[in-house]
């Protein structure tokens, strides 16, 4: 009787995790279990099923939790009452992005930006969409529009740091050594996007970008992928593609350079 209260007790969070993401190496990722946020999420829009708010506030609950196919559809019940419900766009189209549903996050969010053209999350988000499928021109022009809409120092830099990728990598440096002198002095987080520009800059080598204190999968994979960006941009294929499946290899599945690093990847000749 005791074993089968063992059991019951080790296997109810697994249970509670789903699988949200198989890699193509095979690798389940599953959610986290809820805290509270989401049972009082669901508690609230329980009494008040036609209010869209409720639906946003739910999806965010679960997606903080790494729940993003149940935050998708959350979203989706959402939309079905208020299709043009901009921020529901904006989050569910974030939320397909994590879950590698390309084509399904460009549809919600180029509709969010059509309608509500300085929404920060579906310029910045599209932009990323962009970025991932190799359309470079068009991921610079969306991180320009969004860089001046950038809602705290920490997105500030990440639209900084994109912005000077996606004109490096569509040969346009030129550019891209502009974006830094007008913009890299403005950069006061103190996040991986700041390293990563730090890097662009000279101000650190590139044995300095990922240190033995990086221990996060989210920054690993941040820092890793940036790593190996600017080693392609300059032409080293080799270290490139080598950071490429370093930020392919933590727990930082969600992290917008794990999910680029599995696109460019997906492209590299065998």
């Amino acid at each position: 009787m005791h074993r089968i209260i063992s059991l019951l007790i080790v296997s109810a969070p697994l249970a509670a995790q789903s699988v949200q993401y198989r890699s193509p190496a095979g690798i389940e990722y599953r959610s986290l279990p809820d805290t509270g946020a989401i049972v009082r999420a669901e508690s609230q829009l329980a009494a008040d099923v036609r209010n869209p708010a409720l639906y946003l506030a739910l999806g965010l609950a679960q997606a903080a939790r790494m729940q993003y196919r149940e935050a998708v559809a959350t979203f989706t019940r959402g939309l079905e009452l208020a299709p043009d419900h901009v921020l529901l766009l904006r989050w569910r189209g974030h939320r397909n992005l994590s879950l590698r549903q390309m084509d399904r996050a460009r549809v919600d969010l180029e509709r969010g930006r059509e309608l509500d053209g300085t929404c920060y999350g579906c310029l910045y988000h599209l932009a990323i969409v962009r970025f991932a499928a190799g359309e470079f021109d068009g991921a610079a022009e969306l991180f320009r529009r969004a860089l001046p809409l950038a809602p705290n120092e920490g997105e500030h830099a990440g639209a900084i740091d994109w912005l000077w990728m996606s004109l490096a990598r569509a040969g346009r440096m030129a550019e891209a050594r502009a974006v830094l002198d007008q913009h890299a002095a403005s950069v006061t987080a103190q996040n991986a996007y700041a390293r990563r520009i730090q890097l662009y800059l000279g101000g650190i080598t590139p044995e300095q970008v990922v240190t033995v204190a990086d221990t996060g999968g989210i920054d690993v994979s941040t820092l890793g992928y940036g790593l190996g960006n600017w080693y392609l941009v300059r032409g080293d294929s080799t270290r490139a593609r080598e950071w490429f499946t370093r930020a392919t290899r933590t727990d930082g599945w969600p992290a917008f350079g794990f999910i680029v690093a599995e696109a460019e990847l997906r492209r590299w000749p065998n």
